[in-house]
């Protein structure tokens, strides 16, 4: 007689697929790879110093000149507003701004960590969103603190001379939201750059060119070379500072300020849609 044992029979499971990444995921881990660098808070924070130093310094340099100059060219307070924002901290501003926008997609590239992402995430243009709104939210933030901070201190010190203006003065409001902004619309043109370029050096070349050494290079003088000029973020930023209208007699053509804030929106904007068209159709 045979008898027939049975045992318990093996089941086979195949195996569980993970859910893909949310794109709440992806910020996050963009999160931690921006903050885990060690040089990220040391440049935002000497960056933050550099810039509102330069504005106490222009406003400790107006003081001397508001001592040789009469009561009614005092009571013109139009240029105290554009000493809260000296051009040469907040180019330098550009410039770093631009070249850590630019580090956030490069350096994946030059590492090879980007194998892995586009592994992990195959959605490439959504790895790229998560950058740019990272990247967007971490220097605005940056950018509020030192515009804020440079017209306090600014202000703070011509106060002592009894030139300072507050807050509800004409056209601070719109000086402080334009050098705020000032920081994430470079950061983003930088992303755009290292896109397109993936190459380190050429990349922060080309970023420090386009943002800082082109503009001068168009005059206002004739309309061609204006338009050109008033199409740069430099510029725009310039105007928005600007507290006082233009010079009708001047030769000179006089960007606008609707003009100027749609600068402010169009280069991130382009920057960024060009990233992601690029990241999706290049090979890593």
């Amino acid at each position: 007689m045979i008898t027939a044992t049975s045992g318990p029979t093996a089941t086979s499971s195949a195996p569980v697929a993970e859910p893909p990444a949310r794109f709440r995921d992806l910020l996050t881990s963009e999160w931690i790879k921006m903050r885990s660098l060690r040089s990220t808070p040391w440049t935002l924070a000497l960056t933050a110093l550099f810039v509102i130093g330069s504005a106490a310094v222009a406003a400790l340099a107006e003081i001397n000149n508001l001592r040789t100059m009469s009561p009614a060219a005092r009571a013109d307070q139009g240029f105290h507003v554009f000493d809260a924002f000296p051009p040469a901290g907040y180019m330098t501003l550009m410039l770093v701004a631009g070249s850590a926008g630019a580090l956030t997609i490069v350096s994946e590239y030059s590492s090879g960590l980007i194998r892995t992402t586009t592994m992990a995430v195959p959605a490439r243009g959504a790895v790229v969103l998560a950058k740019a709104v990272v990247t967007a939210a971490l220097w605005t933030a940056v950018g509020t603190v030192i515009s804020t901070g440079c017209f306090l201190v600014s202000q703070a010190i011509l106060n002592g001379q009894q030139a300072g203006v507050p807050l509800t003065h004409p056209g601070v409001l719109r000086a402080l939201v334009a050098s705020a902004l000032l920081a994430p619309v470079c950061a983003l043109i930088g992303l755009g750059f290292g896109a397109l370029i993936r190459h380190s050096a050429t990349t922060m070349v080309t970023s420090a060119f386009t943002l800082v050494m082109l503009p001068p290079i168009f005059s206002q003088s004739a309309r061609w070379s204006a338009a050109i000029s008033h199409a740069m973020p430099v510029t725009g930023w310039k105007r928005l500072v600007q507290n006082w209208a233009p010079d009708p007699h001047s030769l000179a053509y006089s960007a606008t300020v609707p003009g100027s804030w749609a600068v402010y929106a169009l280069w991130p904007l382009i920057a960024v849609v060009l990233a992601v068209v690029v990241v999706r159709h290049r090979d890593v």
